[in-house]
């Protein structure tokens, strides 16, 4: 199951569909940085899995292109290299660059830095405490440092009922209550799965209900 819901897609990322909780001054940061309002070029977020710091780079990527920047959204790897040439550069889970990842990063950043561009980068961990080459784990801590806080539970019972209003129909506590704790309490999880079951409720002609939500689970775990 969890593989297969990880493979979901949410939509479009953008910070307007960002469920904010406790992250605004984060998310006002991030908006400044695209509008050119911030003198720090270098933002760096950590928080755990799912908290939605994927969401975050790929929605300022995005938001950049359509400004007219060129962009680009790393995804890291140990194969991860940087050569790079772009206005803003979104690196995300730096903990898993490769020692060779990590030089390269290094040298991306101090060209970036030089030049003006934007880095938005983000990881599991702050930057001292991630187990990256120390050189490079103190440029990352050099800009602003923001922990990307996941939301509450009730906070995401009504991010998922607002996104079920959003595609048009209404989501019962009972399917909510139920979907929460069954799949991946993470939001990006939880929100693939929302639409998943809203389409299969639409290709089955079938109301959204807790008998239907068990059907596309078991079927999900047959794929």
């Amino acid at each position: 199951m969890k593989q297969l819901l990880l493979g979901l897609s949410s939509g479009n990322p953008t910070l307007s569909n960002f469920v904010t909780g406790s992250n605004m001054e984060m998310l006002q940061v991030l908006r400044d940085l695209l509008g050119g309002r911030l003198n720090e070029r270098m933002v760096y977020l950590w928080g755990e899995e799912g908290c939605g710091k994927s969401h975050l780079l790929a929605a300022c990527c995005n938001e950049a292109s359509g400004a007219g920047l060129k962009s680009v959204h790393v995804a890291c790897s140990k194969e991860t290299g940087f050569d790079i040439d772009a206005d803003f550069v979104a690196v995300d889970d730096v903990e898993n660059l490769g020692e060779a990842g990590q030089v390269a990063l290094f040298h991306l950043y101090n060209r970036l830095r030089e030049k003006g561009k934007v880095l938005l980068a983000s990881g599991n961990a702050p930057p001292l405490r991630i187990g990256l080459r120390p050189d490079l784990a103190t440029r990352l801590g050099w800009g602003l440092v923001y922990q990307v806080h996941a939301l509450m539970d009730d906070e995401k019972r009504e991010a998922l009922q607002s996104h079920a209003r959003a595609r048009g129909f209404d989501l019962s506590v009972e399917v909510v209550n139920y979907l929460m704790h069954h799949v991946r309490r993470d939001l990006p999880t939880l929100v693939a799965m929302l639409d998943a079951l809203d389409d299969y409720s639409l290709e089955n002609r079938r109301p959204i209900t807790i008998p239907l939500l068990k059907e596309i689970m078991e079927k999900m775990k047959c794929a």
